[in-house]
């Protein structure tokens, strides 16, 4: 089996309401929508990202550095029936996720700073993850909360979403808490619209997008919602 990584292509965008509701009708005549997805045809997401006491995930990414990566917990619709360790590593506008299932038990330990099983583990991302949390020092960091509505085709792996109603939990880590107090971080009525595929676009999907004339941003979920955690002015630049 090869070891080698597969990165993806990953594009984001602001979008207002009216672009929002032209491409979700035109990109739903040609893509199915993720298996997530309720009769609404959209899924919660919220994740508990971690850095370290320096902060490096928050100012890598201000700074702009090339290769870096970060670690989250992820559940959808406030449900530990599924839980997930991600870590997101990023070279350039390319990326690469990797994952591995989490018990409600383990992710108590883990916010208990109880993770000697993360270091027994066969799971090499449990491994991982047990390195970061000593050798850096991880801790959970803050609560990221937003809508997803996905368009998906298992050509070159694309995958196309639009995040809306993005919150902060502020410095709470109490995920599954459904009463946790959240802020809306992101003016409305801006969407994120998020692109990702493996190799290419196929040219139908991007006449559909039609997004030359629109500025791609390094846009960050985990970057704005730690804006209203932090104590510097500097650190919004």
């Amino acid at each position: 089996m090869s070891n080698l990584k597969t990165f993806r292509h990953e594009f984001k965008y602001y979008i207002n309401y009216f672009e929002y509701e032209s491409l979700r009708r035109r990109l739903g005549a040609v893509l199915k929508r993720d298996a997530y997805s309720n009769e609404s045809g959209d899924y919660h997401i919220r994740s508990l990202y971690f850095d370290d006491v320096k902060n490096s995930a928050l100012y890598e990414k201000q700074a702009g550095v090339l290769t870096r990566e970060k670690f989250r917990i992820r559940a959808y619709n406030i449900s530990d029936k599924v839980i997930k360790l991600e870590k997101k590593s990023r070279i350039g506008q390319f990326i690469h996720k990797e994952s591995a299932s989490l018990t409600r038990e383990q992710f108590d330990m883990i916010i208990d700073n109880d993770i000697e099983f993360l270091r027994r583990s066969d799971n090499t991302l449990f491994n991982e993850f047990y390195f970061n949390m000593v050798a850096k020092r991880l801790k959970p960091d803050v609560i990221v909360d937003y809508v997803r509505e996905a368009y998906i085709s298992n050509l070159n792996n694309i995958r196309i979403t639009f995040d809306k109603h993005l919150k902060s939990g502020l410095m709470r880590t109490d995920m599954f808490n459904k009463d946790v107090p959240t802020i809306d971080v992101i003016e409305k009525p801006q969407f994120i619209l998020e692109i990702k595929y493996d190799h290419f676009l196929p040219d139908y999907i991007r006449a559909i997008l039609q997004l030359s004339s629109n500025q791609r941003y390094a846009i960050s979920k985990f970057v704005i919602c730690k804006k209203f955690t932090k104590f510097n002015n500097w650190e919004d630049n």
